[in-house]
């Protein structure tokens, strides 16, 4: 049996069911998503494509490019890549001839390694064109105008810098093993070269995005950092506190796109003659970024004098419980701040009491028992032992790493463990890892209770990592202080 004979019998049912590509419910899961696809390989170029009339994508699940709302699929790239669906299909009247779509989920680091294995056709991301990448990939890049690599400051010190050299001595937070992190490389030889000392380059923790590090930027817990124009100028329309400096630029003239394999020159040259169409300095390109970029921003200032007297107020409480349950008191405090801004006064329209938003009867529950939460400490202590009691009662599989545990303590939380189980169960039948939260059943997440347990997870992991890095950078070294 052939290739296509063989994927044509694997996916025709589902064909022959989908409705018109071009309508708004094609974007829901059941015709859109294409994790199971995972198992299926091959590096067929676009001609053979078309006879499959299947197109994997492979995206990267976040906030804005890629994303699940309402059981649909969304963000700027599912937009391109329904626009390059009907570029494909413009002249086929019968629906089933016409080749669709379909998002696969995966991680960045595996976009590259998943193309060329085969378990996709395009990898979507706007990857930097690199000379090391162009020796395994191609790219369609027919809508990447040159881009810059900006620095961006936060405005309270955006006057202390007025050249490159100012830099000098500064620190720079980026994002992991990206392009920006060789290139502030670059620039700390040429300091050296000038008797100047190095910018510090801290790079992000796991499970960050550029967009998540330009929000903790405008929050506060960092000065400085890097990012490509384009994203930079998008999201400064909702970030007020960042100054997007296009005078002092680390790189200059490079270029993003799409890849694909090297052996499917057919499908290159039709997203590059597409993609000449859709360029993002045009008014469609601006309205399909504008839409999804620097959507949903909730993060604070949390280094503001208010901010660090709370922390002062509940930092020992949430060291004590933390340290009793063995769970990280920063991941602790920084679920609290997404609960209630650490305001003990606050009530739900639910009846959740205090810092940590817990119900009384979940306290009052035998599991936990304890009473009294209209307090400080018994309400902190109630909320770390229920966390305790998620995790070790639903969550303690060896196959669940330690930081997974937590992450899906986080969601039940939020959700109820009955609706983690299902999330989990669903992200398994998508062919995604059920015991990894970010990228694998966030995604599922989506497709049981819509986004919010998602974005609280990824709202508390954001605040986690703002407050290591404002106690790294001593800015709560003087929380004693009279605010």
């Amino acid at each position: 049996m052939n290739s296509i004979t063989k994927y044509s019998i694997l996916l025709m049912s589902l064909l022959l069911l989908a409705p018109s590509p071009y309508a708004e419910e094609n974007n829901s899961l059941e015709n859109k998503l294409g994790a199971s696809y995972l198992d299926i390989r091959h590096t067929d170029d676009l001609e053979k494509l078309k006879e499959l009339k299947i197109i994997r994508a492979l995206v990267v699940p976040g906030r804005t490019d890629f994303y699940i709302e309402q059981g649909h699929v969304r963000g700027a790239s599912v937009e391109l890549l329904n626009l390059y669906e009907k570029h494909l299909n413009k002249d086929i009247k019968k629906e089933e001839q016409k080749t669709r779509i379909v998002y696969i989920p995966v991680n960045f680091a595996d976009l590259i390694p998943f193309l060329l294995d085969g378990k996709g056709d395009i990898a979507v991301a706007f990857l930097t064109i690199t000379k090391e990448r162009k020796k395994v990939i191609d790219f369609a890049s027919g809508y990447s105008r040159p881009i810059s690599e900006l620095f961006i400051t936060h405005k309270d010190v955006d006057s202390k810098f007025k050249t490159l050299d100012d830099l000098a001595g500064q620190t720079a937070y980026v994002l992991k093993n990206s392009s920006f992190v060789s290139h502030l490389k670059i620039l700390n030889a040429q300091f050296k070269d000038k008797g100047l000392k190095p910018i510090t380059i801290k790079q992000s923790v796991d499970y960050l995005t550029s967009e998540d590090i330009l929000e903790m930027l405008n929050a506060g817990a960092i000065d400085l950092t890097v990012s490509d124009d384009y994203k930079a100028s998008l999201w400064a329309k909702a970030l007020p506190n960042i100054r997007v400096r296009e005078d002092l630029i680390l790189n200059h003239d490079a270029h993003v796109g799409w890849a694909i394999r090297k052996n499917n020159p057919q499908l290159q040259t039709s997203l590059n003659e597409f993609a000449n169409t859709i360029k993002k300095g045009t008014l469609l390109g601006n309205i399909v970024f504008n839409r999804h970029y620097g959507r949903d921003q909730k993060l604070t200032a949390l280094n503001l004098k208010e901010e660090r007297s709370r922390y002062s107020q509940f930092i020992d409480l949430f060291k004590k419980y933390g340290n009793e349950y063995d769970i990280d008191h920063f991941k602790l405090i920084a679920q609290a701040y997404q609960e209630s801004g650490l305001k003990q006064d606050m009530r739900s329209h639910r009846g959740a009491v205090g810092v940590m938003q817990i119900l009384p009867t979940t306290a009052a529950d035998k599991n936990v028992n304890i009473s009294k939460v209209e307090q400080l400490e018994n309400n902190i202590h109630a909320g770390t032992k229920y966390m305790n009691f998620l995790r070790t009662r639903y969550f303690s599989d060896p196959a669940i790493t330690r930081e997974n545990q937590i992450f899906f303590s986080w969601a039940a939380y939020n959700a109820g463990p009955a609706n983690v189980r299902k999330m989990r169960n669903l992200a398994e039948e998508m062919g995604l890892d059920k015991n990894v939260w970010f990228q694998n059943v966030e995604v599922a997440a989506g497709r049981i209770i819509g986004t919010e347990t998602v974005k609280y997870v990824a709202n508390i992991y954001k605040y986690y990592s703002v407050y290591l890095l404002l106690e790294q950078s001593g800015k709560y070294k003087d929380v004693n202080e009279t605010p």
